[in-house]
């Protein structure tokens, strides 16, 4: 299940690569929560880690992610792990003028929209 988180980019640190070949990078959004922000931290693994290329603290994006969750020890441990980023000035495409959204609606130019078999409801 995926979830989806609106902020602006506190922090992006550094790739991290292990000796298995395990590659991620991490990066901090601040959510506004009411009185107390909220500094999240997220995680972009292996092939993901582009996506933060060219991202800037301070820039407002949506970022989609799983929650991960695993066990160690008998310690439980969850991440959130990133997978999709949309920056605030792409996330949102203008919405159609009025005129355009109208042209080819049934009921223009005098045309009901239906047949006369057709019952207008």
């Amino acid at each position: 299940m995926a979830y989806d988180l609106t902020g602006k980019i506190k922090l992006i640190q550094e790739p991290q690569t292990f000796n298995s070949g395990f590659t991620k990078r991490e990066m901090v959004v601040i959510v506004e929560d009411g009185k107390y922000p909220q500094e999240i931290n997220l995680e972009f693994v292996q092939d993901k880690i582009a996506l933060l290329d060219g991202l800037q603290p301070g820039q407002e994006v949506t970022v989609t992610f799983d929650i991960r969750g695993r066990e160690y020890n008998g310690r439980y441990f969850n991440n959130l792990q990133g997978w999709k980023i949309a920056a605030a000035d792409t996330a949102s495409a203008p919405a159609p003028e009025y005129e355009s959204y109208q042209q080819g609606m049934p009921g223009q130019d005098g045309d009901p929209g239906y047949g006369d078999d057709d019952i207008p409801f």
